[in-house]
């Protein structure tokens, strides 16, 4: 960690958490020091952001290549009436500089692909993915598992949310071992034609954010092996217990090396043989 110190600003700015014996001004210098890539400037994205901005996490990435749309609004709470039409990573960026100009943003107004995937995660220590479809997931799990890079996942749908986090180390599944396989995409619906409840990714996002926060600070205990899924109808959360599977081809005994192996279609997402 680099030799940081707070200066007045920052110890008035994050005193709430230096005074948590758990944090204290060392943890804090840590979060300052740390860089977290956010993929999805959407509804998981918006609190992630918020909360991430806001903690002092000291280099935001920030993924996403749509444009604020008005339906957005419901739940997409970093945008306002006024960004419609604009790019999301720029009035995310113009929302974290209000919140804190400690932090340094890095805008990536691209779809993450699997030519650029490698390089994107590359110079950050943690990935929280938001994004709202599976080749995205997939690809983020696969390269995130093969670099070594610890990562949150979550996801939505309707009144339902579910996450997940990926420590990278350890002997804790990937993503392909909870879903070996995209479904079909006939049978993926979004939320578009769905719905969705608009404070769901609310929930969902802190829970990421949280996880994020952890994993740089290395405390407490992240959603290793275990699927959080929350139902806002009911309030209700469960914990499903997810192992790594052996014969994982990203993270079992006899993994691929590379996501060139792997056809990233709306088929399933799958690996292929060498």
């Amino acid at each position: 960690m680099a030799d940081l110190s707070l200066d007045p600003t920052q110890l008035d700015r994050y005193s709430r958490h230096i005074i948590m014996d758990e944090i204290g001004p060392e943890g804090q210098a840590k979060l300052l020091d740390s860089s977290v890539l956010v993929i999805g400037a959407g509804g998981l994205g918006s609190p992630i952001i918020q909360y991430l901005a806001a903690a002092g996490i000291g280099t935001l990435g920030i993924a996403d290549d749509d444009d604020v749309e008005r339906s957005n609004l419901q739940r997409q709470i970093i945008h306002g009436d006024s960004d419609v039409g604009e790019p999301k990573v720029e009035s995310a960026r113009r929302y974290v500089e209000r919140i804190n100009p400690d932090i340094e943003v890095e805008l990536h107004n691209v779809r993450v692909e699997p030519e650029n995937v490698e390089e994107l995660i590359s110079t950050y220590d943690v990935v929280v993915d938001g994004s709202d479809n599976f080749r995205t997931r997939y690809l983020v799990n696969d390269a995130c598992t093969l670099s070594g890079t610890p990562f949150s996942h979550g996801a939505i749908y309707k009144f339902e949310g579910q996450a997940i986090t990926f420590p990278a180390e350890g002997d804790g599944p990937c993503y392909r071992c909870l879903f070996p396989e995209a479904p079909p995409e006939d049978e993926v619906a979004d939320c578009a034609t769905t719905g969705v409840l608009g404070v769901l990714p609310g929930t969902l996002g802190c829970i990421q954010a949280t996880e994020a926060m952890k994993l740089v600070l290395d405390f407490g205990e992240v959603l290793d092996g275990r699927l959080l899924v929350y139902d806002a109808a009911d309030m209700t959360f469960d914990e499903v217990p997810v192992q790594r599977n052996p014969e994982c081809p990203v993270c079992g005994e006899d993994p691929i090396t590379s996501i060139e192996n792997v056809e990233y279609a709306a088929e399933g997402c799958r690996v292929s043989a060498d």
